[in-house]
């Protein structure tokens, strides 16, 4: 079963929803403001602020008959500390696997030619 930092990753994995997440995040837009900045049809920005939307990383407001998307801080905050988690997890290890003692050099047996 995945958690909710594997479906962030996942939804953040594809370019151009990352390029969508990053402009969100500077600003709230609607669809077709969206639309503009890609050369993919309106359907597909749906299609992507959809997949977004359902990771916890963007929040959507309705405004008369435009929905309006915006980066969520709440969402943006769980994925970091996953983020956070994994690199920590990861320092931790590789710290254990610096710190193990390293056994002695084996020593060269140089033959010597008579």
């Amino acid at each position: 079963m995945k958690t909710d930092q594997d479906v962030q990753l996942d939804a953040l994995g594809d370019p151009t929803r990352r390029a969508i997440f990053e402009l969100l995040t500077r600003e709230e837009r609607a669809v077709g403001q969206l639309a503009e900045s890609f050369p993919i049809s309106r359907p597909a920005v749906s299609q992507h602020l959809r997949v977004l939307t359902e990771a916890g990383l963007l929040t959507v407001r309705r405004e008369g008959t435009r929905r309006l998307y915006a980066a969520d801080p709440s969402g943006i905050a769980k994925l970091a500390a996953a983020v956070e988690r994994f690199w920590r997890d990861a320092l931790v290890g590789f710290k254990a696997a610096a710190e193990q003692p390293q056994p002695p050099p084996e020593p060269h047996s140089s033959e010597e030619n008579p």
